[in-house]
């Protein structure tokens, strides 16, 4: 029986997004291909090197590590076990400390699906009142939090070209009080759109969005059950990417030493639940734009904030 082993941040999995989603991705794989599974919450990043040394030393088949902060972790940990094999989320293999060849690196393209919500956005925001303006609340600028709002901000500036863009970051992932103030001052600067890439933190954006009767757009999972002020999600196939890989190692066509990539044309992101206001004209002109990207049509996608 194949033996996986994910690595989370201690408290995440119930975070109703990335750790949560890499969690289910794993429990599918436990039932629909009978392997084993093992959970370790790591309290800090100190925790990741011993935590997966010792998975390795038992012997997993896979070891995943969940998010962009276990790079360096698994990349040491990897040289020393080259026997078992290793994935990273949110981690291009090329990065990897020594770029082991039992890494393989899981990568989305997550600046499509923010490039969808960016122009849903933009064109609810062009039918309010007053100031023209959006926002995004990132956690840590990292690739990934980037790729998502780059993205964002692109989709919006091709349906509204004059629309004001505004950004923070919270530099943390967890307290929702920070991600809560930034997103009430982004709203008092005019913001009609808010947009949570932060991790559980962003809970609080998204909550600052719907006491202040503005829409809020979600990250990772698709989280429209918090509310009638979600517009909609940019979700992250992160569940799909789990499953995949423990299922291209039973199948025996898994590559070490490469990434695996997930963008629209793989359904790896996409969007969650709209909200039943917009109109059908506005999720015509998305799904549109969404069959672009899917087709190759609409390319160059920006992937750094402050680049188009």
């Amino acid at each position: 029986m194949l033996k996986v082993g994910l690595i989370v941040d201690k408290g995440q999995l119930d975070d109703n997004g990335f750790n949560e989603l890499a969690f289910k991705g794993l429990e599918r794989a436990q039932s629909e291909l009978s392997v084993e599974g093992r959970v370790i919450e790591s309290a800090s990043s100190a925790d990741y090197i011993p935590n997966m040394t010792s998975l390795a030393r038992q012997d997993y088949d896979l070891v995943i590590g969940v998010g962009f902060a276990q790079g360096d972790a698994i990349g040491k940990v990897a040289q020393k076990f080259p026997e078992t094999k290793f994935a990273i989320i949110d981690v291009d293999q090329a990065f990897v400390p020594g770029k082991p060849a039992n890494v393989q690196g899981l990568l989305f393209r997550e600046e499509e699906v923010g490039y969808l919500v960016g122009y849903l956005a933009a064109l609810q925001e062009k039918r309010r009142e007053g100031t023209d303006v959006i926002s995004a609340v990132g956690g840590m600028k990292e690739p990934p939090v980037d790729r998502f709002i780059a993205g964002y901000f692109a989709g919006a500036r091709e349906a509204d070209p004059g629309i004001k863009t505004v950004l923070g970051y919270s530099q943390d992932w967890d307290d929702q009080a920070k991600c809560k103030e930034l997103a009430l001052n982004q709203i008092a600067d005019g913001s009609g759109v808010v947009f949570s890439v932060a991790g559980g933190c962003g809970l609080g954006a998204l909550n600052a969005a719907g006491e202040r009767d503005r829409w809020g757009i979600g990250v990772d999972a698709d989280q429209s059950s918090l509310g009638k002020h979600i517009l909609t999600s940019a979700k992250k196939g992160v569940d799909s990417a789990v499953f995949l890989t423990i299922k291209s190692i039973q199948d025996e066509v898994w590559q070490g030493g490469k990434n695996a990539t997930f963008g629209l044309k793989e359904n790896g992101v996409g969007l969650g639940k709209v909200s039943s206001e917009v109109p059908r004209s506005d999720l015509d002109a998305v799904q549109a734009i969404k069959q672009k990207i899917a087709s190759g049509e609409i390319t160059g996608i920006p992937t750094e904030v402050g680049k188009s």
